[in-house]
């Protein structure tokens, strides 16, 4: 299969050419020496990038949404400036592609909620509807179907503005907060992302405000007479007609809703956001929720002096990349820990001493952000004593397992001066894993047992994921750290392999929750099972080991295109990355075939394809926030990924095993 650059599958490309060339010389060379050279060059490309507390922090790019609602949030408040302005247009339109519109990840398709919010964003900025690459974009929109076609969240934002009217919102009460923990559709039924969103956006909604538009968007209606939703209804039977229903009748009570109830709910919702605000003023340390949170408290009091929402206020101005060209991007989140504990993997497999002074210093950090206090993940499992890491800076009230996992085996690899307190660490970190397996025997990045099906019926979510139910990538980690930790035939561990066997696709993949995609999902699971016990000559992994062998490109990388989220057929479709090529590489490896063919060309394809530098380049989006509907790009991931699978290539895998 051949890749070409706009990730389609096709003749070669002058990419994959240039690939093939480098490939060539690093098998000239001897694929063991290319290999550790290409290995030493990374690992000081990656020491030369730590911070000197300890931490590494890669830019986690998503898409212009992120930037055009900050300036709409800015706006609203009263608070834009024209230094911001001016620095996030200049973003938002180098971002615009050709025919006018805003994609979702590099060389993805136009994507309408994005193309409007981007346009909008623009015109606060003060570009016209008649220059050229606003006439293309707003052109594309109405062919569409305009704003009344786009999601949800867009119409809230343009709802703040009379843009749009809250009428033809779908309706979220904030009584919701009232609910009872085993009720349905209660607040915990949410994955913990959604959550810290609908709790603010409750009392949005009940507040219907709308701030004095600066202009009119009538070039952005299909039809400006009628721009309304022309939706039918669906059967009644049926439970899209049942919420749509529902819907209905809770607009009805939004109109005679006793005031003295929704006044108290609102209070309540407020409490609720306070609490959960982090030490460094964001919420859950994601950009997000900490947006309509500030929203929220802003209308019902809280001046922008207010202790809570300066706080917050500073915080979403630490979501900002300043770029040489004076462009400002804004990160949907930041991912220190979670980059820390890959980076320090990376470097230990690649045979850098384990108590060489940055491990040391990387382990000092991570072990100063353990979290040891409960969050709202105890109100499902209310006995279980905290320990873990969470991905961010600051997000105490949701540690993330897969994060715990990643870096109980990143302090593994490191030789620190307290072993104790490392060992102490490590036990709360795996006590919490194991106590928060879901009754499926699985495990999920946040929840326990998150798998109500209500949730996404709700006319509100049409965008992304809202609950959390277990993956086979967040189940691999943990299995393969439990493994590790001498927990291999642990009935627990057991449940988890038995698990991920099942879920194996008939094509011999995983699907990949959190990573693109099947690439993903079978580079963290085979690793997992052959740590668990499973022999190299088991059908599942022979089975994998011949899917990947199968969609390796010609050019010897492997590269999966964000389609595979939607069309099958297309799936690992793509150009060769760094990143996917090197989770393939753990995957083969770990089954044993370090002498394989497809090994040696992968392999060579990182070798040659590396930078002076050390680095690879990866324009493509890898990463997944929520599968096709958002996308990441983790600037990291292609420094991380391909040090860990040459490290192994070059030294074996990582042994760690522990008496059980």
């Amino acid at each position: 299969m051949t890749a070409t650059t706009d990730g389609s599958a096709g003749a070669m490309g002058p990419r994959a050419a240039a690939a093939s060339d480098t490939t060539d010389t690093a098998l000239a060379i001897g694929l063991e020496e290319a290999a550790k050279r290409a290995a030493e060059r990374s690992v000081e490309h990656l020491l030369g990038r730590q911070d000197a507390a300890g931490w590494w922090k890669g830019d986690l790019e998503t898409n212009v949404t992120m930037d055009a609602e900050d300036l709409l949030l800015r706006q609203f408040l009263g608070i834009r400036d024209a230094g911001t302005t001016s620095a996030a247009a200049l973003f938002i339109r180098g971002e615009q592609r050709e025919d006018g519109t805003w994609a979702t990840f590099y060389g993805g398709p136009g994507e309408l909620s994005a193309t409007i919010e981007a346009y909008v964003a623009l015109r606060l900025a003060g570009d016209l509807p008649e220059d050229p690459h606003m006439a293309r974009a707003s052109a594309w929109i109405r062919d569409q179907g305009g704003i009344a076609a786009a999601r949800v969240f867009t119409r809230i934002w343009l709802a703040l503005f009379g843009w749009w009217k809250w009428d033809d919102l779908p309706e979220l009460p904030p009584e919701l907060i009232f609910l009872p923990k085993w009720f349905p559709l209660n607040i915990y039924d949410f994955g913990c992302w959604a959550r810290q969103t609908i709790v603010p956006l409750t009392v949005v909604s009940a507040k219907r405000p709308v701030r004095p538009a600066p202009f009119p968007l009538d070039e952005l209606h299909a039809d400006p007479a009628r721009p309304g939703p022309a939706k039918p209804s669906a059967p009644m039977a049926s439970w899209d007609g049942v919420f749509q229903r529902i819907d209905k009748a809770l607009h009805v009570y939004h109109k005679v809703a006793p005031r003295r109830l929704r006044k108290v709910a609102m209070n309540v919702a407020a409490r609720w956001i306070v609490e959960r605000q982090e030490n460094d003023g964001c919420w859950g340390g994601i950009q997000p929720p900490a947006v309509y949170s500030v929203i929220a408290l802003h209308l019902l009091g809280y001046d922008l002096e207010h202790p809570v929402m300066r706080a917050g206020l500073e915080s979403l101005d630490r979501f900002a990349v300043w770029r040489e060209d004076g462009a400002r991007m804004i990160e949907a989140c930041q991912s220190p820990v979670w980059d820390t504990c890959l980076a320090t993997i990376a470097l230990a497999d690649a045979g850098l001493p384990a108590d060489h002074p940055a491990l040391v210093k990387a382990a000092d950090w991570m072990l100063g952000e353990e979290i040891v206090k409960p969050g709202d993940w105890a109100v499902r499992r209310p006995g279980l004593p905290p320990g873990g890491w969470a991905f961010e800076f600051h997000n105490d009230n949701y540690p993330d397992i897969d994060d715990t996992a990643e870096v109980i085996l990143a302090l593994r690899r490191v030789k620190h001066p307290d072993p104790a307190g490392v060992e102490a660490a490590i036990a709360r970190g795996a006590r919490w894993t194991v106590g928060m397996q879901s009754k499926n025997g699985a495990w999920a990045a946040f929840d326990a047992d998150n798998t109500s099906p209500f949730p996404n019926r709700l006319p509100f979510c049409d965008f992304g994921e809202v609950i959390d139910p277990p993956s086979a990538d967040v189940t691999a980690h943990v299995v393969e750290m439990l493994a590790h930790e001498g927990w291999a035939q642990h009935p627990r561990t057991r449940r988890g392999v038995e698990w991920l066997l099942a879920e194996q696709e008939p094509n011999g993949a995983w699907f990949g929750r959190w990573g693109v995609n099947y690439v993903y999902g079978t580079g963290s699971v085979v690793p997992a099972l052959t740590a668990a016990g499973l022999p190299r000559s088991h059908p599942a992994i022979r089975r994998a080991v011949a899917w990947l062998e199968s969609v390796q490109n010609e050019d010897g990388g492997w590269g999966e295109d964000l389609r595979s989220y939607k069309e099958q057929p297309r799936v690992v479709q793509g150009a060769s990355t760094a990143s996917q090529t090197a989770w393939a590489l753990l995957a083969l490896l770990a089954a044993g075939g370090r002498e394989s063919k497809a090994v040696e060309r992968g392999i060579a394809w990182l070798a040659g394809t590396q930078r002076t530098d050390g680095s690879w380049d990866e324009p493509y989006f890898t990463g997944t926030g929520f599968p096709w509907d958002f996308s990441i790009n983790y600037h990291l991931y292609r420094q991380v990924f391909p040090l860990t699978a040459l490290g192994r290539y070059v030294n074996g895998e990582p042994s760690l095993s522990r008496e059980g």
